[in-house]
């Protein structure tokens, strides 16, 4: 009687091990303080700062131009050469076109001067708002961050100012030419003078627009130059994401073909959204985001494609957990954590967050694991099985 009972039990013993549920399987990772950052991730092109096409300021004809794509070019060097047509042959309608020109080449150097003395004075501004930021940040009034962004904002200043100068010796030029087709032969001995069409700055041949000999008329493209050691991003964003972009953040570029990603500062959000299509065909507002290089690379050109990861928000110290902990209860973020052996559902409260992370304010404490990407099978109160993350 007493091995038949003792059969019995060790049965029932083998039965319940084989049919009683076993524990889940879940992955865990322990919530952790670190760093954190926030970015808006975009697609975006490089392009030259500063682009210069060079037209005909006179009709006549051209010279066939030598130069061509990627071929340098010195400052004030001859890059095209046109014979003019006289003024005695020119007709009623042509000379008053030439006047015209003359007065809009004239109107365009005042301006370009104008720019030039603004663009000096903002520089000079911001050169002393960099003194002073030098000065607090030196006893520490102010914070390193906003020291770099008024040495940024000191940089793109000067840049500026530097274009508006080219802008001023282009017009100057041009004025110049127009002017020397206006001679009469009394004047210049003979035929007007071929007029010669000079590079406003030094770099480099983009595009060689009229390749052959050919008569041109007043205002036909003959040459882009640029230089190209002045390089600049432009990253087409979302407009609700290009609200939180400021000046001088920080700017990482990867994708453009090197091993290591490349780092950037915005220069500038422009004031101006657009429409573009997006490849589902939904209409989408986007606005370009343009920033500079910190160090300029050697193998990027003009137009080539990029992947930007802008930075909005940033912190060093912060609790964070994979975002894909994360699932919703409601209106409420919930996660489930592992107490003893079980799962837990707890409520939490969150902060900042990007694809792979999020900062959580309230609900849980630094160490706890949480349960990552939880299955249906997971639920309050349910046995399981922990493994690390992979």
């Amino acid at each position: 009687m007493f091995v038949a009972a003792v059969t019995i039990l060790a049965l029932a013993a083998v039965v319940w091990t084989v049919i009683r549920p076993q524990p889940l399987e879940v992955e865990t990772v322990a919530a952790k303080r670190g760093a954190l950052q926030v970015t808006v991730d975009a697609e975006g092109k490089t392009r030259f700062h500063d682009r210069f096409v060079l037209a005909a300021p006179v009709g006549g004809r051209l010279s066939r131009i030598a130069l061509h794509r990627g071929d340098p070019v010195a400052k004030d060097m001859v890059v095209a050469r046109i014979d003019p047509v006289p003024p005695a042959l020119l007709d009623p309608r042509q000379q008053a076109e030439t006047q015209a020109r003359m007065a809009a080449a004239q109107a365009a150097k005042r301006e370009a001067e104008v720019m030039a003395e603004h663009a000096h004075a903002a520089a000079e501004q911001a050169k002393r708002e960099l003194v002073r930021a030098e000065k607090l940040a030196a006893t520490g009034d102010i914070s390193r961050q906003d020291l770099e962004r008024r040495q940024m904002t000191a940089t793109t200043m000067a840049k500026e100012l530097e274009a508006a100068q080219f802008k001023v010796r282009e017009a100057m030029a041009t004025v110049a030419e127009v002017k020397a087709t206006l001679q009469t032969p009394s004047q210049t001995g003979g035929n007007p003078p071929v007029v010669e069409i000079r590079a406003p700055v030094a770099g480099s041949v983009l595009r060689v627009i009229e390749e052959s000999e050919r008569v041109v008329t007043a205002g036909t493209p003959l040459i882009e130059v640029s230089n190209p050691g002045e390089l600049e991003i432009v990253i087409d964003v979302l407009s609700t994401d290009a609200v939180k972009v400021l000046p001088g953040a920080a700017v990482s570029i990867e994708g453009w073909g090197g091993e290591t990603p490349l780092a950037a500062q915005v220069r500038l959000v422009e004031p101006a959204a657009f429409t573009k299509i997006s490849a589902l065909g939904v209409e989408e507002q986007r606005v370009n985001v343009v920033a500079d290089f910190r160090d300029q690379p050697q193998r990027l050109g003009d137009g080539f494609r990029v992947d930007a990861r802008i930075v909005i928000w940033e912190h060093s110290q912060v609790l964070k957990i994979p975002t894909n902990a994360l699932f919703r209860q409601g209106t409420e973020w919930t996660v489930f954590v592992v107490e003893k052996g079980r799962a837990r559902c707890r409520l939490v409260r969150i902060g900042h967050q990007n694809a792979q992370e999020t900062e959580i304010t309230g609900g849980i404490e630094n160490g706890t694991p949480v349960i990552v990407h939880p299955s249906n099978q997971v639920l309050d109160g349910k046995a399981v099985k922990t493994i690390a993350a992979g």
